[in-house]
């Protein structure tokens, strides 16, 4: 447990496991206890790094819009300062949108990505998900006192007074229009893309999704050698907001990790 000073970011990160390094980035007014039920998992193969993203959890807010562009260049940098040469990325709803743009704006520090409960374009996510999503307003955040996320933040936050400028900046990002449909195209990091079976990702957008790194536009073949080096997971009986707890991520995620590519990274 320690921070790292970077780029003018306090990043809060802990360590857990040894072996090949695993970065874990949260959700949306998380930290790294979002990664709490499945850590112990992923650290029996990996050296595990939980980050606090910006403005979340002990990692103090910067005088700075949030933005996924943004907060790909701070993790990025992390990354170089850590020393952890090609890491691979896993991330969960915001933290997969910074690993999205993680793998489109610093190729070089990624050896391969897992997108969890996230989508590549705004549209992506069901129509009452974007309507419900937080209004960029500091009162609104005052009316979440007392709710699980703004407990954890009372609990850990370097400035827990900030919770209500947490929750305007969560708002406002959330809020943007994005499509990032032609980058993501165009990416050469092997990728995973895991979803639940009740998410609150659209399915015909999983499918687009993957279908824009290389995914589902022909059989494999008897071998497999016509596979694509991106994946799909589908997990069963879950939702967007259990997937992380749930044992079933860390028994896809590793195979992944771990598996011999088509291509080469």
């Amino acid at each position: 447990m320690a921070y790292a000073e970077v780029d003018g970011v306090r990043f809060w990160y802990e360590t857990q496991g040894s072996g090949r390094p695993l970065v874990l980035l949260h959700g949306g007014f998380g930290a790294v206890e979002t990664f709490a039920a499945i850590r112990p998992a992923l650290a029996q193969r990996r050296r595990v790094i939980s980050v606090d993203l910006p403005g979340h959890g002990r990692t103090a807010d910067v005088d700075r819009p949030l933005r996924y562009e943004s907060m790909a260049d701070d993790v990025a940098a992390l990354i170089v300062h850590l020393g952890l040469v090609e890491a691979d990325v896993l991330g969960f709803s915001l933290g997969g949108g910074v690993g999205l743009r993680l793998a489109i704006q610093h190729r070089e520090v990624l050896r391969r990505l897992v997108v969890v409960s996230a989508p590549c374009r705004r549209q992506g996510w069901f129509p009452e998900v974007l309507a419900g999503m937080p209004e960029p307003d500091e009162a609104a955040g005052e009316r979440m006192r007392g709710t699980p996320p703004e407990q954890l933040y009372q609990r850990v936050a370097p400035r827990p007074q900030d919770w209500p400028r947490l929750w305007a900046r969560n708002g406002e990002l959330l809020r943007r229009e994005y499509d990032w449909s032609p980058e993501v195209a165009t990416m050469t990091t092997p990728t995973l893309l895991v979803f639940a079976d009740a998410d609150s990702i659209r399915p015909s957008h999983m499918v687009e999704f993957f279908g824009l790194l290389g995914g589902g536009h022909r059989d494999a073949g008897w071998d497999g050698t016509d596979r694509p080096d991106a994946r799909l997971a589908v997990l069963p009986g879950l939702t967007h907001y259990d997937i992380v707890d749930s044992p079933a991520l860390p028994a896809v995620v590793l195979p992944f990790l771990t598996h011999t590519l088509n291509t080469p990274t």
